[in-house]
């Protein structure tokens, strides 16, 4: 917490219609806290009191109660803008869409610490929700680096907590196009498992008893010359799920080489087999996206057709006819 900013002060007065209602809930109902989670925070940091007494969040408010609370100054994120034009397929008040390139990090982790989206949306669209000082602004969930496709980001932290919701409820719409080597046997089926981190390899995942559940179904579409084209649609969304998932059925996707996609394209010609092997991206792309918007009572739902670092392998592969919405 700055010491150079004070704490924003406010007095609250409980209605009598709000009798009874859990303290958490209630604050989050106020204008300037928003949020059940955020009110849950400034509890937890004891900045909510009743005269001197600090209260619980499942405390019950009474009618005229004084509830005092105590507003942090947002805390400084370090983030830098990072001038790069993004491909925005969706913007309000509220929240955006955005159609993340393959080789983009999410947001700043280790050894990426301002070349990330995050960084680009702070230059490109600036208000996102920062809760008391956050370092993912916006961020309700993720894409690999190497994946490229459609995001939900939030722009303020009523949004963020919604659409937070909706994808713990699993209410979220999403789907990927996967090119995968080989061609599967069953046609259409859905994969669980659990994953966890590998017990050997630190950056790879895999399935294991202490995972988590992981759910994907997937749809052979087509194939050709070697490789398939899959739909995969998301249940769950762990890390690398759908890369993991497809690899241990015996059909990695084409360019992943961390989990194993080091097979020979022998039918591609010399020129194409050359611009797959330089990629640094992989054949994983996030095209369709569905979630209800987090003000108005409505599903939004959008597609992002192949990007061009992969447009080549498709024309070849014809895949096109099989791709569109």
């Amino acid at each position: 917490m700055s010491k150079s900013e004070p704490l924003t002060e406010l007095t609250i007065v409980v209605p009598e219609s709000a009798t009874g209602t859990r303290l958490d809930k209630f604050l989050s109902e106020h204008a300037e806290i928003g949020t059940r989670s955020k009110a849950a925070k400034l509890v937890e940091m004891n900045l909510v009191t009743k005269g001197k007494a600090t209260l619980k969040a499942s405390y019950r408010v009474q009618a005229g109660e004084e509830i005092f609370v105590r507003l942090p100054p947002p805390a400084p994120t370090g983030l830098q803008p990072l001038e790069l034009k993004l491909d925005i397929a969706y913007q309000d008040s509220d929240c955006l869409v955005v159609n993340k390139p393959a080789g983009l990090v999410v947001h700043p982790a280790a050894g990426h610490a301002q070349d990330t989206l995050v960084n680009a949306l702070v230059a490109q669209v600036g208000e996102l929700s920062m809760g008391f000082g956050e370092h993912r602004p916006g961020i309700v969930h993720r894409l690999d680096k190497d994946t490229s496709g459609l995001l939900a980001i939030a722009k303020n932290d009523i949004a963020h907590e919604k659409l937070a919701q909706q994808f713990k409820n699993k209410t979220v719409l999403r789907h990927y196009w996967a090119l995968v080597y080989g061609e599967p046997k069953a046609k259409k089926k859905i994969i669980e498992s659990l994953l966890g981190r590998h017990p050997v390899h630190r950056k790879k995942f895999c399935s294991r008893d202490e995972g988590k559940r992981a759910v994907t179904h997937y749809e052979v579409l087509k194939s050709r010359a070697g490789i398939s084209l899959v739909r995969c649609r998301l249940e769950t969304g762990r890390t690398h799920q759908i890369r993991v998932h497809m690899s241990e059925l015996g059909h990695p996707i084409v360019g992943d080489r961390l989990y194993g996609s080091s097979r020979p394209l022998q039918s591609l010609s010399k020129a194409l087999r050359a611009n797959v092997e330089s990629w640094n991206r992989i054949g994983l792309h996030a095209y369709e996206l569905g979630f209800t918007h987090p003000k108005r009572d409505e599903f939004l739902k959008f597609f992002a057709s192949w990007p061009d670092d992969l447009k080549e392998l498709i024309d070849h592969l014809e895949f096109w006819d099989v791709s569109t919405p």
